[in-house]
């Protein structure tokens, strides 16, 4: 399994997704990071780094996060909402994102502030108007999404922009890995609160598979490469406290870990 990683050297700094800190991809070898031009190119741009020198940044570096709602039937029912005939999209901030091991900071503003455990693909190539059996040609590859989300802002707005929105709010895995390296009709989400497992379903269980999730939104906009699709959370949602620690985890694939904190 070929683990890519987006990395910066400069161990301190926090994950930004302007690449202003000079952020750079490489792919994880034995303890060392063998820089690469990109994930889509891996061409070789200098020499190993020990990981340890290193700070590993989201693995994703999109221009915009695309997000699917209700996506299964059993949570969709949990929440007392009605199952989607048709794909349910929001958009995350590419503020929201932050990497394996930060801090997810618990807003003044909310009281009931939720995990939402999800695959997420990475786009490899510019997508508009995709087939859906052709959505393989589009995602690069997988990797982990907390979705984390202000229940109680998402139900009083009636929208989800802010309940959705807050800086911290995506955080994702610290790698990627390559579509062809990985079976999808085998992968699952699972999710740990406090090291209690509470969420744990496979793929196969979403309404909206990849290639329908492509189509529906490539009909309106463009997907541009790097840019994240988080498709979707399986039932067992539920509320994290200041000082719980929350791992989303797809075997095969990775996982993200946060702590969550009070905000400052």
């Amino acid at each position: 399994m070929t683990h890519y990683v987006r990395f910066t050297l400069d161990h301190a700094a926090r994950p930004t997704l302007t690449d202003a800190g000079g952020a750079r991809y490489g792919i994880l070898e034995d303890g060392h990071v063998r820089p690469i031009r990109s994930f889509f190119s891996s061409e070789p741009d200098g020499a190993l780094l020990p990981v340890e020198t290193v700070k590993l940044l989201p693995a994703a570096n999109p221009s915009k996060i695309v997000c699917v709602g209700r996506n299964y039937a059993e949570h969709a029912k949990e929440l007392g909402n009605e199952v989607p005939t048709e794909p349910l999209i929001f958009l995350k901030p590419p503020s929201s994102l932050v990497a394996d091991g930060d801090d997810v900071v618990y807003p003044a503003l909310s009281q009931n502030l939720h995990y939402e455990g999800e695959l997420g693909l990475i786009i490899g190539k510019r997508a508009r108007n995709v087939r859906a059996e052709d959505w393989r040609e589009y995602v690069w590859g997988y990797t982990c999404v907390n979705d984390v989300t202000a229940r109680d802002l998402q139900k009083k707005d009636g929208q989800w922009t802010r309940g959705k929105g807050f800086d911290t709010f995506c955080p994702t895995g610290r790698w990627a890995v390559p579509i062809g390296e990985v079976d999808f009709d085998g992968l699952r989400v699972q999710t740990w609160l406090d090291g209690k497992c509470v969420q744990d379903a496979p793929v196969s269980d979403m309404i909206f598979p990849p290639g329908a999730i492509l189509a529906y939104i490539t009909r309106f906009f463009t997907l541009e490469p790097g840019d994240l699709i988080a498709t979707g959370t399986p039932p067992g949602v539920g509320p994290m406290q200041i000082g719980s620690i929350v791992r989303v985890a797809v075997p095969g694939v990775g996982q993200v870990e946060n702590s969550i904190v009070a905000e400052s």
